[in-house]
Parts: C-alpha cells; sequence; structure tokens
C-alpha cells in the first residue's frame, strides 16, 4: 500500500485531530503513514499536551489529544515538527513529546515515496 504523508499547516488542534485520526487509519490499514507539523503547528506537540478541544471530546467520549499521540504512535505513524516552527515559537526539543523528531519540510519532503500521497490539514 503506498504511504501517506500529511503536513498539518496551522496551529488549530481539529486539524491536527483530523490528521492523527487519518494517519491512524491508513496505518490500520498497512500504510505508512506519517505527520509533519509546519510553522506554529509545533506548539500543539508542546508537553504536557492539552489543546482547548480535549473538554469537548471527553465530554463526547473520545480520546484526548495526549491519548491519539501516544497511540498514533504505536501504530508507527511517525510525527515530525518544523525546525523553523520550533524556532518561531521558542519550542526546544527536550519541551516536545518524546513521539516527536525535529526535521525540515525539504527532508520531509524529499523522503515521499513514488506513488505515495500527500495531503495538508
Amino acid at each position: 500500500m503506498p504511504g501517506l504523508s500529511i503536513i498539518v499547516a496551522g496551529g488549530d488542534d481539529q486539524r491536527f485531530y483530523g490528521a492523527l485520526e487519518t494517519a491512524m487509519a491508513a496505518a490500520a490499514l498497512g500504510s505508512p503513514a506519517r505527520i509533519f507539523l509546519q510553522g506554529e503547528a509545533v506548539t500543539l506537540l508542546r508537553e504536557p499536551v492539552s489543546v482547548a478541544g480535549d473538554p469537548a471530546r471527553k465530554a463526547a467520549g473520545l480520546p484526548e489529544l495526549a491519548w491519539m499521540i501516544g497511540e498514533a504512535a504505536a501504530m508507527e505513524v511517525r510525527l515530525f515538527v518544523c525546525q523553523s516552527g520550533m524556532a518561531l515559537v521558542g519550542l526546544t526539543a527536550e519541551e516536545m513529546v518524546s513521539q516527536a523528531k525535529a526535521a525540515g519540510l525539504v527532508s520531509f519532503l524529499r523522503d515521499i515515496g513514488e506513488g505515495d500521497r500527500l495531503l495538508v490539514y
């Protein structure tokens, strides 16, 4: 199955939830999946993970973002954060969730395989 690469281009937690759900569904179907958080979206992976949408999701019986991140990593969804975005918001590698790896957009795009899919949220 072709791989799935997703770029989250904004700091809106709902976009990131959607990207995680999509990547996790692809991984469940046997497709390698990875997500790149660009610009201010990197703040969504700052420890401790907590976003505005969590209370409503929890009230509806849905998982919070921190659980989703852990479950995605367990499903081998790879998470990357933009090095420029980290500099923009003053985020260090030590402040990020352990599942995330710093990367550049050029290297992320370079590693998209022939026939892979690219989505932008």
